[in-house]
């Protein structure tokens, strides 16, 4: 599995996740943090959970753990990103030797037993996994947790065409008439001629507005008609990262309103250069997944303990279930630039199958390898770190501009 297949079964996962997710209210949500966990978790898994994992993540366990530790490694080299991920056990868990070789080095700890102390434990790694943007995990253990896998994500980028803080009051619209915290940016067309583009789409003209950051980030922009679903407008935008749809540029737009949010006429400027301007509002969104809510997207479904399999690759003495998945995300868009962080954990327990038998064998192993939505980008890859939707606008308080 190579980086760009890589990109690809992240992005998917994330496609398929905002597609599953009601539009009502903004969220933020990262599949690249969850991806890498699935991985893990899919090579210490037996043959019926095993199968549901893979279909998650997009490729068979041994093809997929290796990517998982090496996009972990890369992120956290970037300077603008940063990936972490720890296990904890109980002290008394018999782990299998094969399964706790491939997390990365220095990722294993050990679990008390006492919640109170666990859980304070687990929040100073998430606190300081995130630098301080998620100050708890998500997830709380509990006197009978066996195994907690955990894995932190953040984004920060500076742009390199600062906005200024503005008013804006909506014409139409479900925001119309609001009095509203707004950010303006006007420059030359020719300082960012791939910006602004629209795509013909099955969900209608969708606009992307492409803003550069710093340390390879992009940040899009995507609205869709008024009535789409936000899920569908984000999917739209990863099927633009996969070159799946055309992409009409600014410069070849026809004069008047050929497509949402966007005016295009011609007027007298003393300066002889084409401009973009820009209007939008400023963001801070923050969300809670329970990943188990939809057990089936993310490979789960069976390793919850309805049937009688789970995770008997991690621990050859007992049959351990996932008792829960949560994810914490955070999101927030400003004049200067944007950030996200997210933390994602996998709490297990001892399964009702009790203990699994021990036997000697030989493992002969044989690979047949065969409102308006965002998107965080890691520009090179065309990976998307962070997506989700803004739906709720903050009102407007003053002028002062936004640090």
């Amino acid at each position: 599995m190579d980086s760009a297949q890589t990109v690809q079964a992240v992005n998917s996962l994330t496609a398929r996740w905002a597609r599953g997710t009601a539009a009502r209210e903004g969220t933020v949500l990262t599949a690249v943090g969850v991806w890498p966990l699935l991985a893990f978790l899919a090579t210490g898994a037996d043959q019926v959970v095993r199968r549901e994992l893979e279909e998650a993540v997009g490729a068979s366990a041994e093809q997929a753990v290796g990517p998982a530790r090496d996009l972990l490694a890369t992120l956290d080299r970037l300077p603008e990103t940063g990936a972490a991920l720890s296990v904890w056990t109980a002290a008394d868990l018999l782990l299998e030797p094969g399964w706790v070789a491939g997390l990365p080095p220095g990722t294993h700890g050990l679990l008390t037993g006492d919640p109170v102390s666990d859980a304070a434990r687990l929040d100073g790694w998430a606190d300081r996994s995130t630098g301080g943007m998620i100050r708890r995990m998500p997830l709380t253990p509990r006197p009978d947790t066996r195994l907690v896998l955990a894995g932190a994500l953040t984004v920060r980028t500076r742009w390199l065409h600062p906005f200024r803080s503005a008013w804006v009051c909506p014409e139409s619209g479900p925001w119309i008439h609001q009095e509203l915290a707004g950010l303006a940016l006007a420059v030359p067309l020719e300082q960012l001629p791939d910006a602004l583009s629209l795509a013909e789409t099955s969900v209608g003209p969708v606009t992307e507005l492409r803003l550069p950051g710093t340390g390879d980030i992009d940040v899009h922009l995507l609205l869709g008609p008024e009535r789409a679903d936000l899920g569908d407008v984000l999917t739209v935008g990863l099927d633009l990262l996969a070159g799946r749809h055309r992409r009409i540029p600014a410069a070849a737009l026809p004069d008047g309103t050929p497509g949402p949010g966007l005016r295009i006429r011609q007027q007298l400027d003393t300066r002889p250069a084409d401009r973009l301007s820009v209007t939008t509002v400023p963001f801070s969104l923050g969300a809670e997944h329970d990943l188990l809510a939809t057990a089936p997207l993310f490979g789960l479904d069976a390793a919850t303990g309805r049937s009688a399999h789970g995770f008997t690759g991690i621990s050859p003495a007992e049959l351990l279930i996932v008792s829960e998945a949560r994810q914490t995300a955070t999101a927030t868009f400003g004049a200067a630039g944007f950030e996200a962080g997210a933390v994602t954990a996998v709490g297990m327990t001892r399964g009702s199958g009790g203990s699994v038998a021990q036997h000697r064998v030989r493992h002969v192993q044989v690979d047949f390898d065969r409102p308006f939505a965002f998107l965080a980008v890691h520009r090179p890859s065309g990976l998307a770190l962070a997506a989700g939707w803004h739906t709720v606008p903050e009102p407007y308080l003053g002028t002062e501009d936004d640090d």
